[in-house]
């Protein structure tokens, strides 16, 4: 593999607005309007969550990607409405509206959307396929990448693995919680959201713990799925991998900056 062909591995946490944060991660004095700018200089991505509760405004997203460097990227969450329903065959004019709402206005900057599920839904084969059907694959000329971010341990099912991986969807792999893991490689991204940072760490995590991290998004940037990790299907073929993003969530929120800043450092 060449140096230009090495996948790109982006960390970040979820968010940028959260009150303790202010003079521990931004420095005092800090005015909330320059958050997100001082967040992207040191971190590479940043998963926004709003959007999973209410629709933004397109001049949002247009002021989000100027106030970024050129080479930060956004995950964006897709909306409730359209995953917390009992039949998803019915989600097209929740998933219609919100890419009507201007996130494309984030343009080169837009990374995967991460169509995330409550912990209650169950694996139906046929209704899942309807939904992955519903995503578009192309919007205002830009491709769009999803991800799907299930809970329930009837997932852990190789027919559903081998669902998203016709269609090209990655499966998040939830870390360091309690949610059932699917570490599986079946999109040419991977998406993880890592869950356990801890008070006691200033950091988060320890550095070992860190360092385990680090490897494990080198490891699936080779397309491979890392040890420790549970996989459904590991031996499946997939496309090489172009990118890894890895977000530092929940746990200790107050430590994730730090965690997902010294993973950059340890990632050279």
């Amino acid at each position: 593999m060449t140096a230009s062909s090495k996948p790109r591995i982006h960390i970040g946490v979820g968010g940028w607005t959260f009150e303790p944060w202010r003079g521990s991660f931004y420095p005092k004095g800090l005015v909330q309007s320059r958050e997100l700018e001082f967040a992207s200089r040191k971190l590479t991505s940043i998963e926004i969550n709003g959007t999973y509760y209410g629709s933004q405004k397109p001049e949002s997203f247009a002021k989000w990607h100027s106030e970024t460097p050129d080479d930060f990227i956004f995950s964006v969450k897709g909306p409730r409405f359209a995953t917390n329903r009992k039949v998803l065959a019915e989600a097209g004019t929740s998933i219609e509206k919100f890419f009507a709402s201007g996130v494309t206005r984030l343009k080169d900057k837009l990374g995967p959307i991460n169509w995330q599920f409550m912990a209650t839904k169950k694996f139906a084969p046929g209704d899942f396929e309807t939904f992955l059907k519903l995503l578009p694959k192309r919007v205002d000329g830009l491709a769009i990448r999803h991800a799907v971010e299930v809970r329930h341990e009837s997932f852990q099912n190789p027919d559903f693995v081998a669902l998203a991986r016709e269609h090209g969807v990655a499966v998040i792999t939830a870390g360091d919680s309690d949610y059932p893991q699917i570490a599986d490689i079946t999109a040419p991204f991977v998406y993880a959201r890592i869950m356990g940072t801890q008070e006691s760490e200033a950091n988060g995590y320890s550095d070992p713990k860190l360092k385990t991290w680090a490897r494990r998004a080198l490891r699936w940037g080779e397309g491979k799925v890392p040890d420790g990790l549970s996989a459904v299907s590991p031996d499946s073929k997939v496309e090489p991998v172009t990118d890894v993003f890895l977000y530092v969530i929940s746990g200790y929120k107050e430590r994730n900056p730090a965690a997902a800043m010294k993973l950059i450092e340890y990632l050279g």
